[in-house]
Formats: C-alpha cells, sequence, structure tokens
C-alpha cells in the first residue's frame, strides 16, 4: 500500500548590487528541515548579468541541499544499521 509523504520547499533570492544570494529551505512533514545556501558575487570582467547569477546562485543552493540531504541519508542509514557504510552521491 503507497503512502504519500508531503514535503514543503521554500525559496528566497536576494539580490544586492553585484551580489547575489539564494537560500533554499526543504521541510519534511515531521519537521526536519535541510537547507542550501548558494552565492555569486561579481561576474567575469566586473560585470554582472542578474539573470545568469541568479540562475548560478540557484543552483549552488540546490547542489548545498543535495550535499546536506544526502550526508543525512548516510547518517541514518549508519544509525539504522551499524557497522554499515554506505556511500551515498548524487
Amino acid at each position: 500500500m503507497s503512502r504519500a509523504h508531503e514535503w514543503t520547499m521554500e525559496i528566497a533570492l536576494d539580490e544586492n548590487g553585484d551580489s547575489t544570494r539564494a537560500k533554499v529551505r526543504l521541510t519534511a512533514a515531521g519537521g526536519t528541515a535541510f537547507h542550501g545556501i548558494g552565492l555569486v558575487q561579481g561576474g567575469p570582467r566586473g560585470m554582472h548579468l542578474p539573470g545568469i547569477a541568479a540562475e548560478l546562485a540557484m543552483a549552488r543552493a540546490f547542489s548545498d541541499l543535495t550535499e546536506e540531504l544526502l550526508e543525512a541519508v548516510a547518517s541514518d542509514i549508519e544509525a539504522t544499521l551499524p557497522g554499515t557504510s554506505m556511500p551515498v552521491k548524487a
């Protein structure tokens, strides 16, 4: 029998001068939260392209979130099956 699990994702993007910061928060139904942050400063040859910077900051935030989530999974596996080492990679 399948069971649905609902998770909530919040995404924030802040552009300030030549700096763009993305924050991602993923919250499980039980309240456990995972976070990712991506930062882009300046650009090639001093140019700041807001659209591209936003995409890159968001990609970095999701990458950071992915790493945190994978570390949590590996830790949960180790806690559930002591002595079991399982490489978990994206």
